[in-house]
């Protein structure tokens, strides 16, 4: 196929226009380039920048949540200047975002101001934020007008694909661009955290070119809807209180899944020292996810959809109880653990990873029946309206996770900078010689024992929504 449309009566294939290809390689780039900077953003705010675990949480977290509330509004900003310039517009941002932020403590130096380095790192944020919100309904919105109603499920598997296999990357290059890396002729290079967001902006400058080079507009005629319109849709799902509901309870699950960013990297390096590797422990869950997700979606297609999401609630606070029962596995094990003679693991290393492959096949259960579920919550002939808001319960998931991940890290497993002097030698010492951390550490496994109450409480609140809306809808049949 070589024009930009799909001819209706053309068998299903796998072959989609030329602006699907396109779109998608610059998707490729962008999530390359946000889950890797993504993946460091707590540690760097904290080591690089300066905040505490409570700021940067509140900063991470206003970031992440409104990266996800904003693209409703920047859609319609896209429709009335172009997809083109829109995703040139958002590029730019990313690129000079991503630049700024690895920057931001030179920028900080120059200005011989103390808080330059904090409102350089969180305007960098803001552009950051702009720019991938924007790229969400352009690219999606790309990819829905390349393929036709056969082929929208094909087109989006794809699309789905591509944003794994960017995050996979991202998150894989963030680990060596941290800790340094060898390189022939060249040796030992020792780089760090800030090189993170220098590879995020060039992998952003990358996809920039490519959409001035090679991306045209889409037609989306018919498609678009004016700031008003969109504004009533909100006000409209927000004051619906069976479909809100039911947001705040499944964002109990993204709570929990959120600490692979949130929480985990920190958490690692703090007991773990510097050889910790959370950006690649991280990649458990979207490899679990593409592995299993099509197995298990298949398996459950008969399913209710809140008896699928149930399961998903089940498994998801058992993947925090898991890494909050690493210190007794210690106990019972020692500190390494051998698989066969091939290869040893410590045993919190063990259980992060047990904790993460089963946020993983939590998800596989959650996510494809939760947006037949919530359907069911909508008005009748307003189902469309509400879907479009369906990611609300990543932004109050990932408001309420970010921020609660702050306080735990504060109170039970503290920024060893902030330590007093004679228990910051003696972490530094405890970490050297992997001997047991100062006292301030013994209870970091609580944090989890936390986030698995979080899911517990999810799973009632479903089992509660479902007794609830049941009654309801037999005394209105009635």
């Amino acid at each position: 196929m070589t024009d930009d449309s799909l001819q209706p009566e053309q068998k299903l294939s796998w072959r989609f226009p030329r602006m699907f290809w396109i779109a998608n390689t610059a998707e490729l780039f962008e999530r390359a380039a946000f889950y890797g900077a993504f993946i460091a953003l707590a540690v760097y705010l904290t080591r690089e920048i300066g905040f505490t675990d409570r700021g940067a949480a509140l900063v991470a977290a206003l970031f992440s949540s409104v990266l996800y509330l904003l693209p409703t509004f920047m859609g319609a900003m896209a429709d009335k200047i172009g997809f083109r310039r829109a995703l040139i517009l958002a590029f730019a941002l990313l690129t000079v975002g991503y630049f700024l932020l690895g920057a931001a403590p030179e920028v900080g130096g120059l200005l011989t101001a103390a808080q330059a380095v904090k409102v350089t790192a969180v305007a960098s944020l803001g552009l950051i934020m702009f720019g991938g919100a924007i790229i969400k309904p352009v690219i999606s919105g790309t990819v829905a007008q390349c393929s036709d109603d056969a082929h929208r499920v094909r087109a989006f598997s794809i699309f789905y694909q591509v944003v794994n296999i960017g995050a996979f990357v991202g998150k894989s290059m963030a680990k060596p661009l941290r800790t340094g890396f060898d390189m022939p002729y060249f040796g030992h290079l020792e780089l760090g955290l800030q090189y993170i967001n220098y590879y995020a902006a060039t992998m952003a400058f990358i996809a920039l070119i490519w959409i001035v080079l090679f991306y045209r507009n889409v037609d989306t005629t018919g498609t678009s809807k004016s700031v008003d319109q969109i504004l009533a849709g909100f006000v409209k799902v927000l004051t619906n209180f069976r479909f809100m509901a039911l947001i705040v309870i499944v964002a109990g699950f993204w709570a929990i899944q959120g600490q692979l960013y949130a929480t985990m990297p920190k958490y690692m390096l703090r007991l773990m020292g510097e050889g910790a590797k959370p950006e690649w422990l991280a990649n458990i869950n979207p490899f679990v996810v593409v592995v299993l997700v099509v197995p298990i979606t298949h398996v459950i297609r008969h399913f209710k959809p809140e008896n699928a999401i149930g399961v998903g609630l089940f498994i998801i606070p058992m993947s925090a109880l898991c890494i909050g029962i690493s210190p007794w596995v210690e106990s019972a094990t020692g500190s390494s653990i051998s698989f066969f003679g091939l290869t040893t693991m410590h045993p919190i290393t063990m259980m992060v990873i047990i904790g993460i492959a089963l946020q993983g096949l939590a998800e596989c259960f959650l996510s494809p029946k939760f947006l037949e579920y919530a359907s069911k919550q909508a008005p009748e002939g307003e189902v469309g309206l509400y879907l479009g808001y369906q990611h609300l319960t990543t932004c109050i998931a990932w408001l309420f996770g970010f921020i609660l991940s702050g306080e735990l890290l504060t109170r039970y497993c503290p920024n060893p900078a902030e330590l007093p002097p004679d228990v910051s030698a003696q972490y530094q010492a405890a970490i050297e010689a992997g001997t047991a951390l100062p006292e301030a550490y013994a209870n970091a496994h609580y944090i989890w024992f936390v986030y698995s109450g979080v899911g517990v409480s999810a799973l009632v609140g479903l089992i509660i929504f479902k007794i609830v809306t049941g009654m309801i809808d037999r005394s209105r049949a009635a």
